[in-house]
């Protein structure tokens, strides 16, 4: 049986973790490792302050009080795998929101994919994006989510994951019903329109404080391949291949040029 471990950032009892589990249990023993808060826009952070604990909720279903997603791969890959039994995938989702464009670094949803493909096992994120507000897919709900995870995840079961080591998959599926969606389309990632969105509000001594907001989404016009954010858009599942190696080659021969 094909071993598969979840993990998201939305917390443990998130409405798309638990739409992942049910479209994945159908392909292999399901084991959940998952925050016990949200974590969203958490980055590829590790705890290195304090201690973290396991809690078991049943058997094969944990949340990591009080970790991040990169904590929940990296202690459940030492504590619940070992070098011989490895998960066969890591599946990162069911976000509640988009993982598109540069956005991939901030997110919690994507950085637990990057410590699994660091630790050597196969890896996707899959994000649900949002109408106009991220409440709008308690309406909506995962299903179309729920099929194409399932499709893909059985897809590399049937064949083998596509990807060389240290780079993953990133799945962003379009706010709209199963029978709308056009399909999956390749993408690569976006060049989003960034504003600093921070409310400024006062408590009731009379204190400053600052909450930061969520940004319009909005993109750059670009030139080349189909964006994440074009095929969205255009009601396709967008697949985006990942890699951590962040060099930025075209750069090197000016910057040894320059210096």
């Amino acid at each position: 049986m094909k071993k598969i471990l979840i993990t998201n950032d939305d917390g443990f009892d998130s409405l798309g973790l638990k739409a992942l589990v049910e479209a994945l249990e159908p392909l292999g023993e399901v084991t959940v490792v998952a925050p016990t808060l949200e974590k969203s826009a958490c980055g590829h952070s590790l705890t290195l302050t304090k201690p973290l604990r396991f809690v078991e909720i049943e058997e094969r279903f944990f949340k990591l009080d009080d970790g991040t997603p990169t904590d929940c791969i990296f202690l459940a890959l030492h504590k619940l795998y070992n070098s011989e039994y490895k998960p066969d995938i890591i599946v990162s989702g069911i976000n509640k929101g988009e993982n598109m464009g540069e956005d991939i670094t901030y997110s919690g949803t994507a950085s637990a994919c990057m410590e699994a493909v660091l630790q050597g096992v196969p890896a996707i994120a899959i994000s649900q994006v949002c109408k106009k507000h991220c409440k709008d897919i308690d309406t909506l709900g995962y299903e179309l989510a729920k099929e194409s995870i399932y499709r893909v995840v059985k897809k590399i079961f049937d064949h083998e994951f596509p990807l060389p080591p240290r780079k993953f998959l990133n799945l962003n599926i379009p706010p709209i019903e199963p029978s709308e969606c056009r399909g999956f389309k390749v993408t690569r990632a976006g060049n989003r329109i960034y504003s600093n969105d921070a409310e400024v509000h006062k408590n009731p001594r009379g204190v400053e404080y600052y909450w930061i907001g969520l940004p319009n989404l909005e993109w750059m016009d670009t030139k080349g391949h189909i964006t994440d954010f074009e095929a969205v858009n255009q009601g396709f599942v967008s697949i985006t291949p990942v890699h951590l190696d962040m060099t930025s080659y075209d750069d090197i021969a000016i910057l040894e040029k320059w210096i």
